[in-house]
């Protein structure tokens, strides 16, 4: 079935920084080449920063400083260049860099590159993370007021919570679980008509593809995808769960103000989740302009009595835990 067509792409060079848009990338099992291949440790806390509780982040972006070789990926992270609030630019080469993006954040970090997919260091939970995991957490993350309900969990994959039990990001990634996130346009706008009419900018959701569809038959297009195989290009992309959206997109960047009704407008109209995460079935390579196509998946009545089981499962230890939390 064809959709449409790819309408941008975008590659995040430093996880939780601004990206770029490209014209082209190329898609390997972990996702396109040159994303997120650097991150912010924080040195105290010895965890992965994130733009969910250090929203400082989100006023710097990076850039890479030449096109990037074939090998770029896991335990080889090319050169960039990071461009702060006041104007000032630092490569990674440069050890003044671990300082400026210190003043950033007001606290102790380092920039580092992605380890080699078997060093799994820098991706295992540490005791503050673990501790971090409370249903308190969770609420403030996701912007989640008391009374309100928790996103769906069923939609995760058994294999994808016996992951995030064990480790902050995939080894081999520094994504938060998914190589791939597509967004599409029509999403864009459904979330926007809730904002009074007011656009909303594609950079507050982060994604890695954006669509732009022919005729879409829901406001909500991509999440009616899940368990297909989206096409584009070279790339084969297998579908597997809605993006369950935290506080982020209501942050700050550079350009864009904070606007704190994205949060409520997205749970509201969307049930918390914006875009899709896929894996990749078959790597290759995307241009903007390439026809997107799916083809649904064979076994959604499965998939569905699988899901409602771990619903009825997940809500009961969920209620659980908040109850014990107070």
């Amino acid at each position: 079935m064809s959709l449409g067509n790819v309408a941008a792409l975008f590659r995040y060079p430093v996880k939780s920084l601004g990206g770029e848009q490209v014209d082209r990338v190329d898609i390997g099992p972990t996702g396109p080449r040159g994303d997120r291949l650097w991150a912010v440790r924080d040195v105290e806390r010895d965890v992965t920063a994130t733009a969910r509780r250090i929203p400082a982040l989100l006023g710097a972006t990076a850039r890479y400083v030449a096109p990037l070789a074939s090998d770029a990926g896991p335990g080889n992270a090319p050169e960039v260049e990071i461009t702060f609030p006041d104007g000032s630019v630092c490569s990674s080469s440069d050890s003044d860099v671990h300082k400026k993006l210190s003043e950033l954040v007001d606290r102790d970090v380092r920039l580092t590159a992605l380890p080699p997919a078997e060093d799994t260091s820098l991706h295992k939970l540490s005791r503050d993370e673990r501790e971090n995991m409370s249903i308190a957490a969770l609420r403030k993350d996701f912007g989640i007021a008391e009374g309100e309900k928790f996103p769906d969990m069923s939609m995760f994959r058994v294999t994808d919570l016996t992951l995030l039990g064990k480790y902050s990001t995939p080894p081999g990634m520094f994504v938060d679980l998914a190589p791939v996130h597509v967004m599409t346009t029509t999403s864009l706008e459904t979330i926007g008509s809730e904002l009074d009419g007011d656009a909303v900018e594609v950079r507050r959701f982060r994604p890695n593809i954006l669509l732009a569809l022919n005729n879409p038959q829901d406001g909500l297009p991509e999440s009616q995808w899940t368990g297909g195989h989206l096409s584009l290009g070279g790339v084969v992309l297998d579908v597997t769960m809605p993006t369950i959206r935290c506080v982020v997109p209501s942050r700050a960047q550079p350009g864009i103000e904070v606007d704190r009704r994205i949060t409520k407008a997205v749970a509201s109209r969307a049930g918390r989740c914006l875009g899709s995460y896929c894996w990749v079935t078959s790597g290759g390579v995307v241009n903007v302009g390439d026809e997107a196509t799916l083809q649904e998946g064979k076994h959604r009545a499965l998939a569905d009595a699988a899901r409602r089981t771990k619903r009825l499962a997940f809500g009961a230890v969920t209620s659980a835990m908040d109850r014990f939390s107070r």
